[in-house]
């Protein structure tokens, strides 16, 4: 199953599991957000850190998802990225 397919079949439970943590805006980027993943592509996913989040809390998250959905999911946050891979990812960027 493609990543997409996953995601979109458990749309509402990988909400639920962010509505638990600290997060908050989740938007994906890179294959799956342009149409182009295929087996074995993973979701990259990138949300907005709230006030008490850690990277525990980041670990969790992507536990969760991997678990539910079956492919490797990863998280980000947009002041990782240097200006060049941030303006690359703001051109992919959907709601989840």
């Amino acid at each position: 199953m493609k990543p997409s397919e996953a995601l979109a079949a458990h749309r509402e439970e990988v909400l639920a599991i962010l509505a638990r943590y600290p997060v908050a805006n989740p938007r994906i980027f890179g294959s799956v957000a342009r149409g182009e993943d295929k087996e074995g592509s993973d979701i990259d996913i990138v949300v907005d850190a709230l006030d008490g989040c850690s990277y525990t809390h980041f670990f969790r998250i992507e536990d969760a998802m991997k678990s539910l959905l079956r492919v490797e999911v990863d998280l980000h946050t947009m002041p990782e990225f240097g200006l060049r891979m941030r303006s690359r990812v703001e051109k992919d960027l959907r709601p989840l």
